[in-house]
């Protein structure tokens, strides 16, 4: 086991370049940022924590330590209160916290992991940050496989989380915090334009807002929305848009490593970000985001810009900052739909893949410990939204009050469009990434800049992108 660990650090390497995981960042790619609220969040209900999920740790009578390792800060995920009601609630069991990163950095503590791994030290629960780190580690042989235990509790993870984890056709973690994607909306524009927040649309009826969102011409021109990726590579979810809001089939390879650039979703995101930019000129041009380096943020509450298809890290900021403040009323929507037929609330999810130790001794123990803080214990943490389906929309609503407490002008967030959006999200299938992902990226990338910027037209672009694609695929199958 020692070897397959060593020999995946070189692996490991290439993954570090897809961790997009910096919601802080807006060059950085996919974000996955901390919410930061009140840290005395939910501790009211460590006293009964712990008494439903996880019942069987400490039972035996023998001291239990479980070693827990984990990037997330104790400001961002409230550690002491959360570890300290499972213990009063769990007699005999210490959690034992090892910090991989001061700031919270994944790259540094992904790193950090390795190595402890490598070096045989106690690791009991391991925490991953995105769904490359989680799979490739399983690969590894990092993570053990949880279904015995599911099997034994009797309960189906598919139901009971919005975040379906299984690779392979087995479940190696089970999910923490729950930040699906949704679209910020700047109310008064949408008042001013006679437009109702909606609760279950489609990207048509996304396009039909954004055009009667924008305004004005010129330096002075107000846009309908903004797009913030592709980007060297990252940001890709702006061009799998009509892919990530289907069950199965979200990501540019199918399961098996063949490309999935011939879904017919791939196109149909392009032909929506080429008919936005080009056609209803709705959308701030692709060119302008490259050559100034736009950031969405400023775009956004700026009013640069009246919609931000953007990722639920932004909970945090949404009622503003010192940094970038809030002046106009904001509402949330859910990631549009292909069809009025389709299923509503399918989106990009990020989230904390929270495994046990495939060379832990109690393996039981921190199993129950994992499936305690993926329930009971996000409510104590009192920091994200959970992606236990068992949270009431109460508890929910109360997290958001929490979080919304640490913003500028949270009066000014509409609550009950966030925590209807948030309820009702869930993610599609985790698709196992390759080592050679980040080359799949760049060449999607590369052929989308040139169709965007004028140089190759549709047909030519997903024609191109699905060569280089396969092209890719052999070269790594040699």
């Amino acid at each position: 086991m020692k070897k397959r660990w060593v020999a995946g650090l070189a692996v490991s390497a290439l993954f570090a370049g897809l961790l997009t995981g910096c919601g802080n960042s807006d060059n950085g790619g996919s974000g996955n940022a901390d919410a930061n609220a009140n840290s005395n969040a939910g501790t009211n209900a460590g006293a009964n924590a712990g008494t439903n999920k996880g019942g069987n740790s400490g039972q035996s009578g023998e001291a239990v330590n479980l070693r827990l390792y984990t990037y997330g800060t104790e400001e961002a995920y409230n550690w002491k209160a959360t570890l300290g009601a499972y213990e009063q609630a769990h007699p005999g069991v210490t959690i034992e916290l090892v910090q991989l990163s001061e700031k919270g950095d994944t790259m540094e503590a992904t790193k950090k992991l390795d190595l402890a791994a490598a070096s045989s030290e106690q690791i009991d629960v391991l925490m991953f940050s995105d769904a490359a780190s989680y799979s490739q580690r399983v690969a590894l042989g990092m993570a053990a496989p949880l279904d015995d235990f599911i099997a034994k509790e009797g309960y189906k993870p598919e139901e009971d989380y919005k975040v379906d984890t299984r690779l392979n056709g087995k479940v190696y973690a089970l999910p923490g915090k729950f930040n699906p994607w949704y679209v910020l909306l700047n109310k008064d524009h949408l008042d001013e334009a006679g437009l109702a927040v909606p609760t279950d649309w489609t990207w048509d009826d996304y396009a039909d807002y954004a055009k009667k969102l924008t305004k004005g011409e010129g330096a002075n021109k107000r846009y309908g929305t903004y797009f913030h990726g592709p980007q060297n590579g990252g940001w890709m979810e702006y061009l799998k848009l009509k892919m990530e809001n289907q069950p199965e089939g979200a990501e540019f390879l199918k399961p098996d490593g063949t490309s999935n650039l011939d879904d017919p979703n791939f196109r149909a995101t392009l032909e929506l970000r080429l008919r936005m930019e080009k056609e209803d000129q709705s959308s701030v041009p692709y060119a302008d985001m490259i050559s100034q380096k736009l950031a969405y943020r400023n775009q956004f509450f700026n009013q640069s810009a009246s919609m931000l298809t953007i990722g639920s890290w932004m909970n945090t900021e949404i009622g503003g900052t010192d940094k970038v403040p809030l002046t106009f009323h904001v509402a949330v929507a859910p990631f549009p739909k292909n069809n009025k037929e389709d299923e509503t609330g399918l989106t990009p999810v990020t989230t904390d893949y929270v495994a046990v130790s495939e060379t832990s001794k109690h393996k039981q123990e921190a199993y129950d410990f994992v499936r305690w803080y993926t329930t009971e214990g996000q409510i104590v943490q009192g920091k994200n939204i959970p992606a236990w389906n068992g949270v009431k929309s109460e508890q929910v609503a109360g997290i958001i009050d929490t979080i919304l407490s640490g913003t500028k002008n949270p009066e000014l967030v509409d609550k009950a469009s966030l925590v209807s959006t948030l309820m009702n999200s869930k993610a599609s299938q985790i698709i196992a990434p390759t080592s050679y992902q980040a080359e799949v990226y760049k060449a999607i990338n590369e052929e989308y800049e040139k169709l965007i910027l004028g140089s190759q037209d549709i047909d030519q672009a997903v024609a191109n992108a699905q060569k280089r694609v396969d092209e890719i695929i052999a070269a790594n199958k040699k």
